[in-house]
């Protein structure tokens, strides 16, 4: 019992001493008051001069996803005249978009990273507008003025867009030469099968005279020229042979449609022009933003956490004194 006495009593002291530590650091500080807002006066100054010599860092952010239908109208419509002869191999509008912006977002993300990896590095960040969704893009360019940071912003945007824009127009016009050189390779090759028609057809007409004429079978011998084979043209007789074969030989080559189509399709593919400047790689949902906030320095916030550091290190200095006054060394 008496153990148990003692317990209670040595905790009650315990506690009283806790207490006039507390009493005694309060009272440690409160004389020391001085020191302690000199030294937050001094964290304060300190975070002024940062302030004024740190980089100030503004983000300007743009919006961007696939372009309309208007701003790839020309290209969309070459496509159309290329492929008029096969409309089943035609892209269609939306994989005509796709294949804009998918080299547009490659070249801007290879950007990015060249930007990164210089010397002076320089911040662009390529990232969803939307979470979990691919599209749109939300593009956000750093720099040290609010009108830096968008006017480079757009100047990349645009680059990029005249970059993507001139290749695809360079590889529509590679597509619309072998287009062409195909086109008068088919009708080369149609003239040319049409001759070789037409001289054979002279051929037989001649071969049949020459039988004719050996028979001397003037007057055609039967009334319906259509049955008669090339073996059997002589009964037509001389005359006929020599009329047919005359008309023959100045009559236009037997050409069908699909050298008429090909013929048209030509006149189409060689009268396409390009027009790159009306042509776009994406279309702007939020052009670049001129910044009204800077992402750093926070005077608001550094200041605040300099005065803060300040009372601590000021207190942690009073009372770090104090005790090395009152430090007795042992006898």
């Amino acid at each position: 019992m008496n153990r148990t006495d003692s317990n209670v009593t040595t905790d009650h002291t315990n506690n009283k001493e806790e207490q006039i530590d507390l009493i005694d650091i309060f009272l440690q500080l409160w004389r020391g008051k001085i020191a302690i807002v000199a030294v937050m006066v001094l964290a304060i100054l300190l975070a002024v001069v940062y302030l004024t010599v740190a980089k100030e860092k503004w983000t300007s952010s743009a919006i961007v996803t696939l372009p309309d239908s208007g701003q790839i109208a020309n290209y969309s419509n070459a496509m159309d005249i290329l492929y008029s002869q096969t409309p089943g191999n035609t892209p269609s509008n939306v994989e005509v978009q796709q294949r804009f912006f998918g080299r547009f977002n490659s070249a801007i993300s290879a950007l990015s990273g060249q930007l990164e990896n210089q010397d002076k590095p320089e911040k662009l960040i390529i990232e969803p507008a939307t979470k979990d969704q691919p599209l749109p893009l939300k593009i956000s360019y750093q720099s040290t003025t609010a009108q830096q940071a968008q006017k480079t912003l757009n100047t990349y945007l645009q680059q990029i867009n005249k970059r993507i824009v001139t290749e695809l127009d360079s590889d529509l016009k590679t597509s619309v030469d072998e287009r062409i050189n195909d086109l008068k390779d088919q009708l080369m090759t149609k003239e040319k099968v049409a001759k070789e028609k037409q001289q054979k057809r002279l051929d037989e007409l001649n071969q049949a005279l020459v039988v004719a004429q050996q028979s001397n079978i003037t007057k055609p011998v039967v009334s319906q020229a259509e049955t008669l084979s090339e073996d059997t043209l002589f009964v037509l007789g001389s005359e006929a042979l020599s009329s047919m074969i005359k008309n023959e030989a100045s009559r236009p080559l037997p050409l069908d449609n699909s050298y008429f189509n090909a013929r048209q399709a030509l006149l189409a593919v060689s009268e396409l022009k390009s027009t790159p400047e009306t042509t776009y790689a994406f279309r702007y949902i939020m052009k670049p933003t001129l910044p009204v906030r800077k992402d750093s320095p926070k005077k608001g916030l550094t200041l605040v956490l300099a005065a803060l550091l300040g009372i601590i290190v000021g207190s942690g200095y009073v009372l770090g004194r104090n005790a090395l006054r009152n430090y007795k060394p042992a006898a």
